[in-house]
């Protein structure tokens, strides 16, 4: 198995990196990467015992990295965070949006606590983390510094997938979002961009309950060579890394042998 690691040296050296959703798979990987390429990260999640023993991996590698316990469905829970942020590290240059959930079933079983479930975390909760990060974001391309605010998206935010309705419903909201920022933040210098990855091996597909879609994405895990989380962690790290005035705004990433 072949390397993600494209970048060489540190040119993420002075950046204050927010990853959230960061305890496992994509969000942990970034986080690290990050690290490595000499940012200074905070890794946000519910798990604290997951938090601990990334930043103790961080430091063993001799980067920076802070825990920050939260809930970002909790709008006043996220400010604390970022105020704890500022004051420990410094105004946040790179945030990583990426806490998500995906509860895949037929809309006809009217699993409605999965649906809000899904739109509390993958939408109210990537709002929250906009809505307490922006001033950062915004404050630090007034200071000539990059600035980015990165989302995790899905491809199944323009895919027709059976039984994804709310998960892609939600993916489709912050792929669309993303364009519309650009409109108002692209001109501050603020650069914004989604991922859309295709399928990863991480714990998310675990949390699908509908038997037909558990054994759908366990079927592509064995039958083709999936994404890791590392190989989404270093396209994060490239858009990051990117001359300041360069905007890579909407990438998919895809297995090379995933058809849809």
């Amino acid at each position: 198995m072949s390397t993600a690691a494209l970048l060489t040296g540190t040119p993420l050296a002075g950046r204050v990196a927010v990853v959230s959703g960061a305890s496992s798979g994509i969000g942990a990987a970034t986080a690290l990467r990050l690290a490595e390429l000499g940012a200074k990260v905070a890794v946000l999640a519910r798990r604290k015992d997951k938090l601990d023993d990334l930043t103790a991996s961080i430091g063993a590698a001799g980067g920076t990295a802070l825990a920050v316990p939260v809930d970002v469905t909790g709008r006043e829970a996220v400010r604390e965070a970022a105020a704890e942020v500022a004051e420990r590290l410094g105004t946040a240059d790179l945030v990583v949006n990426n806490a998500g959930v995906q509860l895949i079933s037929p809309i006809t079983d009217l699993r409605q606590d999965d649906w809000q479930r899904q739109i509390d975390l993958n939408i109210t909760g990537v709002m929250n983390v906009i809505g307490a990060f922006l001033p950062h974001l915004t404050a630090a391309a007034e200071a000539g510094r990059p600035a980015d605010l990165i989302t995790t998206s899905s491809i199944a935010a323009t895919r027709i997938l059976e039984k994804f309705s709310v998960y892609s419903g939600t993916k489709a909201y912050i792929s669309h979002l993303t364009r519309l920022l650009r409109v108002e933040l692209g001109p501050k210098n603020v650069r914004v961009a989604t991922i859309e990855p295709g399928m990863v091996d991480t714990e998310l597909p675990s949390h699908v309950t509908d038997p037909d879609a558990s054994a759908l994405m366990e079927g592509l895990l064995t039958e083709i060579d999936p994404l890791r989380s590392a190989d989404v962690a270093e396209t994060v790290a490239f858009i990051a890394a990117s001359p300041r005035h360069v905007n890579l705004t909407e990438i998919t990433i895809l297995p090379t042998a995933q058809a849809v």
